[in-house]
């Protein structure tokens, strides 16, 4: 990637950035330990889809934001498939590279389950931008 097309990217795509080396950190640091937490039913998984789901609605919003035209396709690699894949290499990272962390299916299906939610409610983060074009 040439120079002026990375910065490019992290002119339209700041927060973006932020937040995909926010869920890098958050997943392969070691957490503390809090009990109350532990306790609710899913709530691992809940924080697994608002990650997720979070990063991809800011995706979308910087894309709409920046007036990209981006293909169906670079559209489908760049929000849907390389957030999933994403979510697939920290979980095999978790499992494989700390002994504090371990991989988990569910997790990984929780983020491809966030990433798919943002999908879903891009169209209206689209009118949202449309409205604030005129």
């Amino acid at each position: 990637m040439k120079k002026s097309s990375l910065q490019a990217l992290v002119k339209r795509f700041p927060l973006t950035i932020v937040c995909v080396v926010l869920i890098w950190y958050l997943c392969l640091f070691r957490p503390p330990r809090v009990r109350e937490l532990d306790d609710i039913v899913g709530f691992d998984k809940l924080v697994h889809i608002s990650m997720y789901l979070g990063t991809c609605c800011v995706l979308w919003m910087e894309y709409f934001r920046a007036h990209c035209q981006w293909s169906l396709t670079k559209r489908a690699i760049i929000a849907v498939i390389a957030p999933i894949c994403m979510s697939g290499f920290i979980e095999l990272a978790q499992e494989y590279f700390t002994t504090y962390r371990s991989g988990d299916w569910a997790d990984f299906a929780a983020n491809s389950f966030g990433v798919l939610l943002a999908l879903a409610l891009s169209p209206a983060e689209k009118r949202v931008f449309a409205r604030k074009k005129k």
